[in-house]
């Protein structure tokens, strides 16, 4: 069992992750702005096997986050999944040019999501 990392300020957005991502079976932890999220990825004891971030969130945003654990050897080969309402095309270029792995537009493909999530905790 992986555990799965959510950050996003929105409970909507986090519930529905939630939902979404139950039926695989992982472990699910929630944060809700960047900063909080910087710490957990940064535990050694019990860091994530995969990160979903939104991208405007107090503390770090995603952009950041995702640029400074894409840095860290400790922490450059967790998965990053960027998962927004910021659906621009130069948005998207920009979340993929600081490393992340995947990037969905809200709202987003629930099973693309998770045929993805399912990829990179398992493999294809």
């Amino acid at each position: 069992m992986a555990t799965i990392l959510i950050a996003d300020d929105s409970p909507t957005a986090v519930v529905l992750l939630q939902r979404i991502l139950a039926p695989l079976g992982h472990r699910i932890v929630t944060v809700t702005d960047g900063a909080a999220a910087a710490r957990l990825l940064a535990s050694d004891a019990d860091r994530p096997d995969l990160a979903i971030l939104d991208v405007v969130m107090p503390g770090q945003n995603g952009f950041e986050l995702c640029r400074s654990l894409k840095s860290d050897p400790r922490t450059a080969a967790i998965p990053v999944f960027l998962v927004t309402s910021m659906d621009r095309e130069a948005d998207r270029f920009w979340g993929l040019k600081q490393g992340a792995d995947e990037y969905f537009s809200k709202p987003f493909d629930a099973s693309r999501l998770v045929e993805k999530v399912r990829e990179r905790l398992v493999g294809p």
